[in-house]
């Protein structure tokens, strides 16, 4: 585990201006020039693993994404699901079809899931701890890295991000 006030010290190292993180996930909101989000992932990959010494997968995300990515949550527009039960998986990539075409969404009620792109809303009525579509679950289906935020993180992210991006 890295602690993240040492995380946001190595963005920093790197030249990322602004960081911050959000609680103990690896949240980190930062500045920087506009790059291709999959450039400044492979940069902070090599970096943290030149930090800390982990091999760990990195997916960026920009501030505009993200307000998205919050703004078409099907689950949440409708207003009739519980936010404790909502939960957004961010991908690499866009799927391949053939892989997504695969997975039955009907054995996995009364969880649901609604792919977007390279962003997946889950909605998890008995909770994120009992589904089957979590992180790894999508992982392995779709051959690619993923993450999983909660919406309580989703929102919180986009709040501060707005702001950072609001000052700059």
């Amino acid at each position: 585990m890295v602690k993240m006030p040492a995380l946001a010290a190595m963005f920093e190292q790197e030249g990322f201006e602004n960081c911050s993180t959000y609680i103990q996930s690896g949240n980190v909101l930062f500045t920087f020039e506009e790059t291709d989000e999959q450039e400044l992932a492979a940069q902070i990959t090599g970096a943290i693993a030149n930090a800390f010494g982990y091999d760990v997968p990195v997916i960026v995300l920009k501030v505009d994404t993200m307000q998205s990515v919050f703004d078409q949550n099907p689950f949440f527009k409708a207003q009739k699901e519980d936010i404790a039960d909502l939960y957004v998986t961010f991908l690499s990539e866009s799927p391949a079809l053939e892989l997504v075409e695969k997975i039955d969404a009907q054995k996995y009620q009364p969880d649901q899931f609604v792919l977007e792109g390279n962003t997946i809303y889950i909605h998890c009525p008995q909770g994120y701890g009992r589904t089957k579509l979590n992180n790894n679950f999508f992982e392995s289906k779709l051959k690619m890295v993923a993450t999983t935020r909660n919406w309580k993180t989703v929102a919180e992210l986009v709040r501060q991000g707005n702001e950072l991006a609001s000052q700059h």
